[in-house]
């Protein structure tokens, strides 16, 4: 979920993220309508999850009470990438499933490995790390029509250049862009004739 301007800090709720000072926390929820609700409940099977520190620590907090709502969050392997949880710290014991990853090669060697698919949710300085190394294979963007200037950003940085391909995209009666990518080599130039 990003703005138009790639924020995507804290779109679920009042008090999901407000470091950094950020004063939109829940932007999102005015834009749900019922295509954008099938679309979210395809995404929400079952599948495995990695996760950036600050984001596990927010789901770690909410989704083992409310699992109800997402089939299988709570059976899914989570991967923490973090160099400060420990795998015997409590909230990595306390929610099923959880395994903490420390460096860039153990997400190379989970990304290579058989099994579920994995997906990346927030994160974004892990979005960052995974951007840099090459490691994205798919994108699913939900594009708002809004800006919200400040806030972490989906793009930075570390961002390596890279084709992606269309795979599927559609536009919801709120004006809510949702668009599938798959990587698709290297960038390709050219000129523009006349």
């Amino acid at each position: 979920m990003i703005s138009l301007d790639g924020v995507l800090q804290a779109p679920g709720g009042p008090k999901e993220d407000t470091s950094g000072g950020f004063k939109y926390s829940g932007w999102s929820a005015t834009y749900n309508d019922e295509l954008f609700g099938k679309v979210m409940q395809e995404e929400l099977k079952p599948a495995d999850y990695l996760l950036g520190r600050n984001t596990y620590q927010i789901w770690a907090g909410y989704w083992p009470q409310h699992g109800d709502f997402w089939p299988g969050i709570n059976e899914g392997t989570k991967y923490v990438f973090s160099k400060t949880l420990g795998k015997k710290d409590p909230m990595v014991t306390g929610w099923k499933n959880s395994v903490v990853l420390k460096t860039v090669a153990d997400i190379k060697k989970l990304k290579n490995s058989e099994g579920s698919d994995i997906q990346v949710w927030g994160s974004s300085e892990l979005i960052q790390l995974l951007f840099k190394h090459d490691l994205v294979d798919e994108l699913r963007l939900k594009i708002y029509p809004l800006t919200l200037g400040k806030g972490k950003k989906l793009f930075g940085n570390g961002t390596i250049p890279a084709a992606f391909r269309l795979t599927e995209s559609i536009v919801t009666t709120k004006g809510v862009i949702i668009a599938n990518y798959k990587r698709d080599g290297d960038v390709k130039t050219g000129s523009i004739e006349v």
